[in-house]
């Protein structure tokens, strides 16, 4: 599997920092496991972090702080590895990325003719806008834009849009510059793990009617 569509330089040292809010951070977790060059480039970015906090003058400990340190690692995500591993979902009929383990999966829900959701929640992070997105063969999805940052990892079959072709193990990164309505390929139906920094502009008649349905 080639992999040509990555996070930005900035996305992997707001990874590195722990700045990535926990939806984006999720979509690229899955992408690191099966992206030996962005775990690189993430190993990077940590040691530059190291070296700047090494170079500061040292500062007073927070008396809480090895109480709040095991609280973390209670919760921080498994190790990074180059083995991909995948838990099996029935309720879903595919294979999960181990980022989502711990995550809670919400049936498919209708969304249209052939286009189906699942919302995505990550313990400890409500609010977060995570979902699956299941799209049939040669589906166009629905026109939309972005308000924020649009983050997508492809899981299995493939998209297209006015940028680029997009296959598993590909992340797409949409701005607010970006106004799109990506087809899924015709050999096979399409499963995608989106994550949303702000709202989606979903256009026209169709969109409207959608927004409800999925509320971001």
């Amino acid at each position: 599997m080639t992999i040509t569509h990555h996070p930005s330089d900035e996305t992997l040292m707001r990874m590195a920092s722990g700045t990535l809010s926990a939806g984006p951070a999720l979509v690229v977790s899955v992408h690191l496991e099966g992206c030996a060059v962005c775990r690189n480039r993430l190993a990077n970015f940590e040691a530059m972090g190291g070296a700047i906090l090494d170079e500061m003058p040292p500062a007073p400990l927070a008396a809480d702080l090895f109480g709040r340190t095991m609280e973390l690692l209670d919760i921080a995500p498994p190790p990074r590895t180059s083995e991909r591993i995948t838990m099996k979902h029935p309720e879903l009929g595919l294979e999960l990325p181990r980022a989502m383990q711990d995550c809670e999966i919400g049936p498919w829900k209708w969304l249209g003719p052939g286009f189906q959701w699942s919302k995505i929640k990550i313990a400890g992070s409500p609010d977060a806008k995570v979902m699956l997105l299941k799209g049939r063969a040669g589906l166009h999805l629905p026109a939309h834009g972005h308000t924020g940052l649009e983050f997508m990892q492809i899981l299995s079959g493939s998209l297209v849009d006015e940028r680029g072709l997009y296959f598993p193990g590909d992340l797409d990164e949409a701005d607010d510059d970006v106004d799109h309505r990506p087809v899924v390929g015709h050999e096979s139906d399409c499963v995608c793990l989106a994550a949303l920094e702000g709202d989606t502009r979903l256009h026209g008649l169709l969109g409207r009617l959608l927004r409800p349905f999925v509320g971001f």
